[in-house]
């Protein structure tokens, strides 16, 4: 048998594109008749960043306190990340799941370990894998829960946030995400959070699955009583369905925790994953499951031809390294006390009340004082930057390498911004 000839670069290597010259104004001007309108930026324009500090097009430098709402809970270009995907690129990085790669296997086994599950299903956005969640729990409900065909429902908190497809936005309660993109999408119903007299109400025999946030982030960093998520597990047992937690913003260190559940030692069926699990460097997005419940997809019947390649299942495999170690929950979970205490501190000066948990909190601000919004842009001037959400509502939510020195120096800011 011949063997396979080894191909090599004709020419010059190739060069990288020259930085653009404009300035951060200009580039801003220039978006505006090519891209889409469908984010409303602060602005700034990125160049550089490491860490947790980011830097514009002039040199102007930023202490980040959004981190890619947990895309980079590790930071910008973290060591260990950026190595791995270097190491990667000089080798494969896409090979589609027609073929099978190095690289997958020690990621899903090295993910089922994190999480305590059995089986992964591999994607790429957040918004994938709860795609992918939803038809994995109506097929386990057709083929192992006996539900009568195309009679599956899922029950879903209002306020929620579980991304922006058309499916997705079916079951959102923000008119801003929904209106104007039906027909809908059936098979949803809707009951509200931290409610488990509604929920109870809602769930039959046709229920495939209960689909939640464990904390809710896009409304405000929302975080249900005690009991409540335990209330969940014990309610989808009995009826016999299955309780999804879409952890793909609350999931892998942010709350102090590898998962939000752990704060009441819950175990799901079925854990959405994302955000963080790429590093901020590739989407990388799964869907972690008991294997009972994985197991009712079989070849053809779903897939992605990104999903699980070579490279995104190396950084994933890097950041599993990393939160292996449990240094990151610990810093979340340590600082998490510091960014508390410096709020309360701001409790009744501006703040009108915040919920935190880890590393990550929702501020209210008196309306009085400005919208999210206009704080958010007060802050940037500030060299802060952060992202508000429903009024004035802002979100902190830092990458877990910040230090105290630098989470205080923020919280001083927003101190005062809320003088001014």
């Amino acid at each position: 048998m011949t063997a396979p000839t080894r191909f090599s670069a004709a020419g010059p290597a190739p060069q990288p594109p020259a930085p653009d010259a404009r300035s951060s104004a200009e580039l801003i001007r220039a978006e505006g008749p090519v891209l889409a309108h469908n984010y409303h930026p602060l602005p700034v324009v990125v160049a550089r960043a490491e860490g947790v500090w980011v830097e514009d097009v002039e040199g102007r430098r930023y202490l980040d306190m959004l981190a890619g709402y947990s895309a980079l809970n590790f930071g910008h270009r973290h060591p260990a990340l950026v190595e791995a995907a270097h190491r990667q690129l000089d080798q494969v990085t896409l090979t589609s799941r027609a073929f099978h790669n190095d690289r997958l296997a020690g990621f899903a086994e090295g993910l089922a370990a994190l999480t305590g599950m059995d089986m992964v299903l591999p994607m790429n956005t957040g918004a994938e894998a709860v795609e992918s969640g939803i038809k994995v729990a109506r097929k386990w409900a057709y083929d192992v829960k006996g539900v009568a065909p195309d009679q599956a429902t899922i029950v879903v908190a209002a306020d929620n946030f579980h991304g922006r497809t058309t499916t997705l936005v079916s079951f959102s309660t923000d008119p801003v995400a929904r209106a104007g993109y039906g027909p809908y999408t059936p098979g949803f119903r809707v009951v509200p959070y931290n409610d488990l007299a509604a929920l109870e109400a809602a769930v039959d025999e046709t229920t495939a699955a209960v689909l939640i946030e464990p904390i809710q982030g896009e409304a405000g960093v929302l975080i249900p009583d005690d009991g409540y998520l335990t209330g969940v597990r014990e309610l989808t047992r009995r009826a016999g369905c299955l309780f999804i937690a879409d952890e793909i913003q609350s999931g892998l260190g942010r709350t102090g925790r590898t998962l939000a559940v752990e704060h009441e030692s819950v175990v799901p069926d079925v854990l959405l994953l994302g955000k963080a699990l790429g590093g901020g460097i590739v989407p990388v997005s799964a869907v972690v499951a008991r294997r009972d419940v994985l197991e009712v997809l079989h070849p053809g019947e779903h897939g992605s031809t990104f999903g699980g390649n070579p490279l995104a299942a190396a950084v994933g495999s890097a950041v599993i390294d990393l939160l292996s170690t449990g240094e990151y929950q610990r810093r979340a979970a340590e600082l998490g006390e510091v960014l508390r205490a410096g709020l309360a501190g701001l409790t009744g000066k501006g703040v009108t009340g915040f919920r935190a948990r880890g590393l990550w909190a929702g501020v209210d601000v008196d309306p009085a004082l400005g919208t999210g919004r206009e704080i958010s842009e007060r802050l940037m001037r500030e060299g802060v930057l952060v992202k508000d959400t429903h009024g004035s509502t802002v979100r902190l939510a830092p990458p877990l390498t910040i230090t105290e020195d630098e989470l205080s120096s923020a919280i001083e800011a927003l101190g005062r911004v809320l003088g001014e």
